[in-house]
């Protein structure tokens, strides 16, 4: 009898694998049976150790390289060369987004950060995304998976705020759509996380520490391995009656 949630003999990709979700959705994915294609932007020697990580649980991994922010000729030859690793696709993950929280990025103005989450967010979840599944919709099946966040549709202050809940919405609203395009061989699914520990929360303030702890009812920090562990849930089979769905990750935080 097959493990709950497995994913075994099941090709996944998950963009923007190198650290963070990413990185974790591809290790529950290959504990999970599947083997796995990695991407990234310019963090190959990142992507090459979690490659590693993923041979080492005995499952194949390769990896792919683009930009999200590109053409959509250059998204569409990041699905080609996604397909080409493995022979086909099983299960699509759009992890990969722009960060405006460290970095260079963070200094832009509202309206440069604007333009960077609608190209690196909002425009290439939807490409790749409409090309994935046409050709697991071709195949008979498969499962796409996106990001969003909890406070999307309910709202924080500030500019980042502002401009990840516009980005968000978008994608959640989104994948709601497609999953009644691509139904019923297809399956479209939206993880909206709360409060996730990667890079930004290692360094945030006392002040944002002692925010996320109040304004969630399960006290912590949520980790990148429970986001991992419910895509890995969404994208098995054993979902497979739930399609279309946003679902919080968030400690039960409500506001």
């Amino acid at each position: 009898m097959a493990q709950f949630g497995s994913l075994e003999n099941q090709i996944a990709v998950v963009t923007g694998s190198s650290s963070g979700l990413g990185r974790a959705m591809a290790l529950e994915f290959a504990a999970a049976g599947a083997d796995v294609v990695l991407h990234c932007r310019q963090s190959i020697d990142a992507c090459r150790d979690v490659a590693a990580e993923i041979r080492n649980l005995g499952r194949r991994a390769e990896i792919v390289q683009g930009d999200i922010r590109d053409e959509a000729a250059a998204l569409m030859k990041l699905v080609d060369d996604a397909w080409a690793c493995f022979g086909r696709v099983d299960v699509w993950v759009n992890n990969a987004g722009v960060d405006l929280l460290t970095g260079a990025l963070a200094k832009l103005d509202f309206a440069d950060k604007l333009a960077q989450l609608l190209d690196g967010d909002v425009r290439s979840a939807l490409l790749l995304s409409k090309e994935a599944g046409r050709r697991m919709a071709e195949a008979g099946s498969g499962s796409i998976l996106n990001i969003g966040w909890d406070q999307s549709d309910r709202g924080m202050e500030g500019d980042s705020g502002e401009l990840f809940a516009a980005a968000k919405n978008a994608i959640m609203g989104f994948t709601r759509s497609l999953a009644v395009s691509l139904a019923p061989k297809v399956r479209v699914n939206c993880i909206a996380p709360g409060w996730i520990r990667t890079a930004w929360g290692e360094v945030a303030s006392d002040v944002w520490q002692e925010r996320v702890l109040r304004e969630t009812p399960l006290a912590r920090w949520g980790t990148p391995q429970d986001i991992a562990k419910l895509a890995r849930f969404l994208s098995s089979p054993d979902a497979s009656y739930m399609t279309g769905q946003v679902i919080n990750c968030n400690g039960g935080a409500v506001r």
